[in-house]
């Protein structure tokens, strides 16, 4: 059993929340979660890397001298990959790095991942992080009242909030996502993950309704 403190938006412990990695995982499968972070990284490629071939390179396909008789190396057309400025022997092409895990495996993997963190004394629980209206300042005020300025941190609410979304957006280092939009890629990057109760309650709540 895990006791994580809950804070208030000045920093202040209100309280603490009782929770225990196994109830999200029985166990951390470190190759799964690899395999996971491969996939999602690769799945970020663009793919669209080209270079020319010799025959989409400019130039003459003349000969550049005769065969023999001149006392130098035989050469080709100046298009050739051994010459400056012509194509590639082996062109990149582009083409997607797209994969899919299974399902099952990648939800498993989004549970291990959180609980790693837990276990690490990783996550940040805070009670409630609201906003009237979008304001950058204020929520940096929060993020240095609980010890998380100048880190990468990812924001996890229960749900999609527009206006802390973009209190938040335009701070350097730090993610926003709701607890639906979690993967095992995005909870491993960050240094600090940063809660709500709510959105720990939720995920909490799904795991346990996935794993029964």
């Amino acid at each position: 059993m895990v006791s994580i403190p809950v804070y208030n938006r000045n920093g202040e412990q209100v309280d603490v929340y009782e929770i225990d990695p196994a109830e999200l995982a029985p166990k951390i499968n470190k190759q799964l979660l690899h395999d996971a972070v491969v996939m999602y990284r690769a799945n970020l490629r663009q793919g669209t890397a080209k270079c020319k071939n010799r025959s989409e390179t400019e130039g003459s396909t003349r000969k550049l001298y005769r065969q023999k008789g001149t006392g130098r190396a035989r050469a080709g057309m100046r298009r050739t990959p051994i010459r400056r400025g012509g194509g590639r022997a082996h062109p990149k092409r582009p083409q997607d790095w797209s994969y899919r895990l299974p399902k099952k495996a990648l939800r498993l993997a989004t549970r291990m991942a959180l609980a790693a963190r837990i276990a690490d004394n990783e996550v940040v629980l805070i009670d409630e992080l609201k906003f009237e209206q979008p304001k950058t300042k204020e929520a940096a005020t929060i993020l240095k009242n609980l010890g998380l300025q100048d880190q990468r941190v990812l924001v996890t609410l229960e749900n999609y909030d527009v206006t802390a979304y973009k209190s938040l957006r335009n701070i350097d280092k730090v993610d926003t996502l709701p607890v639906s939009d979690l993967n095992a890629y995005v909870i491993l990057r960050p240094k600090k993950v940063l809660m709500t109760r709510a959105a720990l309650d939720m995920f909490r709540a799904k795991a346990v309704g996935t794993a029964s």
